[in-house]
């Protein structure tokens, strides 16, 4: 299958990019830069220049290739995630303008933590749960409108903890980069609040066989950790910074922890058991705590 991939020079990007080409598939990746670029051909696939403001050579792209995985986000790791959001619906429906009525798969990124905002509590989130609102929402309405129209659409909702040696942006390396620069390592109130966490190459091994295999419409979660206890995250970065570990009162949390202050003190435990059924995934990699603990992330 010849995929397109957006994000493809990225975090995520840098893991389904292998992982594609391992199954046999031919990969494009969209480059906006020439770093990007690099990137891209130094993992073997074919470049193709471009980006999500040129909606127009997007739809291009699109239509160029047998299938789609749309990584590509942007201005969320300054904190701006209502621009990323926005960025993230303008592509989707500039790639399904392309698709529709073809039956070509198309595969894009969300997130477990819109099961958060939406006040989804007291268990565990599932594959099931259908969200009326909240950030993120329009993007899934708008994938599975099209999965009515001749696309086979899914969407992986990610987890905020996406952890690896190719991680050096996300949410992790931020708390540990927070922990060091404050000289504490902080949760808010007792920590006992739950985020879901699952290692890079797990979650690039899910968007293959979501490509492959999943049919239209489907919900997918890319969740290994089901959630692990807040505190315990940040016990284990103080420890390996050498930090004192200490609770954060909610009304100090934006101004602690900057930007993730309206995250940190949401629980989000999520299952992944449909995921795993439908398509046979089975997380193999080190959960998040043995992966801070092997020492890669504090260097």
């Amino acid at each position: 299958m010849r995929v397109l991939v957006t994000g493809a020079s990225g975090h995520i990007g840098s893991a389904v990019v292998p992982e594609l080409l391992g199954a046999g598939h031919q990969v494009i990746g969209l480059a906006r830069s020439d770093s990007a670029a690099e990137v891209i051909a130094g993992l073997g696939a074919e470049v193709r220049r471009g980006d999500l403001d040129d909606l127009d050579s997007l739809r291009e792209a699109a239509a160029s290739a047998d299938g789609v995985i749309h990584l590509a986000s942007r201005a969320a790791s300054a904190g701006d995630f209502a621009a990323a959001i926005a960025a993230h619906l303008r592509a989707i429906e500039a790639i399904g303008d392309a698709l529709i009525g073809t039956d070509k798969p198309f595969a894009a990124v969300g997130g477990t933590m819109m099961l958060a905002f939406a006040g989804i509590t007291g268990r565990p989130g599932t594959e099931r749960d259908v969200l009326e609102s909240g950030p993120g929402v329009e993007a899934e309405a708008a994938l599975f409108a099209l999965a009515g129209r001749g696309v086979r659409t899914s969407v992986l909702r990610l987890p905020p903890l996406v952890h690896s040696t190719l991680d050096h942006h996300g949410f992790t390396p931020t708390l540990i980069a927070i922990a060091r620069a404050k000289g504490v390592s902080g949760y808010v109130g007792d920590g006992a609040n739950r985020w879901p966490a699952t290692h890079t190459l797990d979650v690039a091994r899910l968007f293959r066989l979501a490509l492959e295999q999943a049919p239209a419409g489907s919900r997918l979660h890319a969740v290994a950790d089901e959630g692990v206890a807040f505190r315990e995250i940040a016990e284990t970065i103080g420890r390996h910074l050498d930090v004192p570990v200490k609770s954060v009162p909610a009304e100090d949390a934006a101004e602690h922890f900057s930007y993730l202050g309206g995250f940190v003190g949401l629980d989000n435990p999520v299952s992944s058991a449909h995921t795993r059924e439908l398509l046979g995934w089975q997380p193999t990699h080190p959960g998040l705590i043995d992966d801070l603990d092997q020492g890669h992330y504090f260097g």
